[in-house]
């Protein structure tokens, strides 16, 4: 009866041993379990996190001109893709590889903000510079503008000089002389005619010897002249003169007259006067004969 009583409380302490065991072993599974699921999820959300990092090294290669630096990214989003592989190949219950591989995700992570912060920094950089630049190039242009402005203005200028200082002949009076000397209106009765004017007072033009032409025109704008080489230069070619006439000027006011003898028939009508002087037509007026 004795052993019987012992054998039972055996019985009993190993039933409550294995019950502990199977307890303690069902326990472990279920943390095993849930453990697995837990590390399947993270696994997925690094494999996300990998997958979005190599894209921005993409994205970042996108940005840059600057072949250095692009290299650098390429060679850090091969590693990316490299352990992105990796991580896919890794098992769910594989704790120490997953954990090693979350190491490395959060090493990649801090090295991908250290370029985007360098790109970041040099495209405000860039951006600054091709400001600067449209600055510099707006105010070029503005002193082009201002250069061709004062060159416009200078070439003005020099023009009115050089028309300040351009003689100027006025009073042209022209009248025909008989074989007398007498004033006639008759072309029929005209020897001579005679070509007076005025060169102004010009403190602002060259002095000293002056060559003055003077052209008469006929009704028909025939040019009287003496022969082919009675000719000058105006305006890049030369033209017949009738008169020359040398004078020295002073600058002062000067009265110069000159004269035509008829040797040729001569119609009725209105003739033209043109005075020349250093390149320059200074004057001109008209007359009539009957």
């Amino acid at each position: 009866m004795e052993k019987n009583k012992k054998l039972i409380i055996v019985i009993a302490a190993l039933i409550v041993i294995i019950a502990g065991v199977s307890f303690f072993a069902f326990n472990e599974m279920h943390k095993n379990k849930e453990m697995t699921e837990l590390f399947a999820i993270e696994k997925q959300e690094m494999e996300n996190e990998y997958s979005t990092f190599a894209t921005q090294y993409d994205e970042l290669q996108v940005q840059i001109n600057n072949d250095s630096l692009r290299e650098k990214l390429e060679t850090e989003k091969l590693k990316t893709q490299r352990l992105l592989e990796e991580l896919r190949q890794v098992k769910s219950s594989n704790a120490a590889e997953i954990m090693r591989l979350k190491k490395e995700l959060k090493t990649v992570r801090a090295v991908l903000r250290s370029y985007v912060i360098q790109i970041d920094s040099l495209n405000r950089l860039n951006a600054a510079l091709k400001e600067e630049n449209e600055a510099v190039k707006s105010k070029y242009s503005a002193a082009t503008v201002r250069i061709n402005t004062l060159s416009e203005e200078k070439k003005n200028l020099n023009e009115k000089v050089s028309l300040a200082a351009q003689l100027d002949a006025t009073n042209i009076n022209v009248v025909a002389l008989n074989k007398r000397g007498r004033e006639t209106n008759r072309v029929s009765r005209a020897k001579k005619l005679s070509v007076s004017f005025t060169i102004v007072k010009n403190i602002t033009a060259e002095t000293g010897n002056k060559t003055l032409y003077v052209r008469i025109a006929k009704p028909d704008n025939e040019v009287l002249t003496k022969g082919s080489g009675y000719t000058f230069a105006y305006e890049n070619q030369n033209i017949s003169y009738s008169i020359k006439k040398y004078i020295e000027y002073t600058g002062e006011e000067q009265n110069v007259t000159v004269y035509w003898d008829i040797e040729e028939f001569l119609p009725a009508g209105t003739y033209h006067v043109y005075i020349f002087a250093d390149g320059n037509m200074i004057g001109e007026g008209s007359f009539s004969m009957k």
